[in-house]
């Protein structure tokens, strides 16, 4: 009798470990399936940054080899030292880009190893490469047009708006980026700084191996450069942060977050001249989601008092993080 109970029970015991087992494995089975969900979206995250990415580096390009090449422009960067460089090799300047390039690329990956980035080492390669190829494709041995002031502004509006792109992809246009990054990790100098001096002196030989006019222009192009990416970068980080003071709260609030898909802060208060009752919700929208909650606030509520302020650093769930 005891024999056929322990039989039975270890029978019983072995069929709820089967069964646990199957368990497990559809449990993981699931997983899997839901990481495939997950890995797709992600891929498709990933191919559209890099699709914007390589228009970022299609238009620096346009502006490097179009405008700045042509006119000896050189302030700063790798492409600004090709151009000071080819002046006294037989290179041209894209040429030169593509090996300074490749150097500093080499140098990342041996300083930063596995913390160098990916999207700037892809940033490099094709930069360089796209450079060589306008060459062969698109040869030019003299200025666009005769306005130099006009494709100053094009050489540096251009780049500098890629680099905006850039940024807000986090990913950088490599180049000197890659000595700052090295020197980020290895030392407490101010890398701002220390980039600034390298542009500077790259601009002060350019007045030696060109003519004044050319030096001006590229002091000028150093200075406007800076502004000019600041700008950009400030522009697409660009969200706007709603106060709304209210008495019918609950019309606002399910337009945010069933037709806009953002959440809000919602508290009471009280006016200090009629003492009524108020509600104030807080939230945050990109521009064109600023819009269509200032309409629907106007349509619903009247009466509510709207204050919007613009900010470009907004940092949590649901914004985009950046270098």
């Amino acid at each position: 009798m005891q024999a056929c109970m322990s039989r039975f029970t270890r029978s019983n015991a072995n069929e709820k470990c089967e069964a646990f087992q199957v368990s497990a494995y559809a449990y993981k089975a699931g997983r899997k399936s839901a990481g495939g969900g997950i890995s797709m979206t992600k891929r498709k995250k990933i191919i559209k940054e890099y699709i914007l990415i390589t228009i970022a580096v299609i238009l620096m390009d346009i502006g490097v080899y179009v405008f700045k090449f042509p006119n000896n422009f050189s302030f700063g960067g790798v492409s600004g030292l090709a151009v000071v460089v080819t002046h006294y090799t037989p290179f041209t300047a894209s040429q030169i880009n593509l090996i300074i390039n490749m150097i500093l690329l080499v140098f990342g990956f041996l300083f930063l190893g596995r913390n160098f980035g990916v999207k700037t080492a892809y940033v490099t390669v094709v930069s360089s490469l796209l450079l060589n190829l306008m060459e062969v494709l698109f040869p030019m041995s003299a200025p666009l047009t005769d306005e130099t002031t006009l494709e100053l502004i094009y050489a540096i509006a251009l780049p500098a708006l890629a680099s905006a792109l850039l940024f807000y992809e986090n990913a950088s246009g490599g180049g000197t980026d890659i000595i700052a990054m090295v020197l980020k990790k290895y030392s407490t100098m101010d890398i701002s700084a220390a980039l600034m001096a390298v542009d500077a002196i790259i601009v002060v030989v350019a007045c030696f191996a060109f003519d004044t006019r050319t030096g001006l222009f590229s002091i000028c192009g150093l200075m406007a450069k800076s502004l000019v990416i600041d700008k950009a970068i400030e522009r697409m980080k660009l969200s706007k942060y709603f106060t709304i003071i209210c008495s019918k709260p609950e019309p606002i609030c399910d337009f945010i977050m069933k037709d806009l898909h953002r959440s809000a802060t919602v508290y009471k208060a009280e006016g200090a001249y009629t003492h009524k009752d108020r509600v104030v919700i807080l939230t945050v929208m990109d521009p064109k989601q600023a819009v269509l909650l200032e309409r629907h606030i106007q349509a619903v509520d009247p009466e509510a008092f709207l204050m919007v302020t613009k900010s470009s650093e907004i940092m949590g769930k649901g914004f985009k993080r950046y270098i």
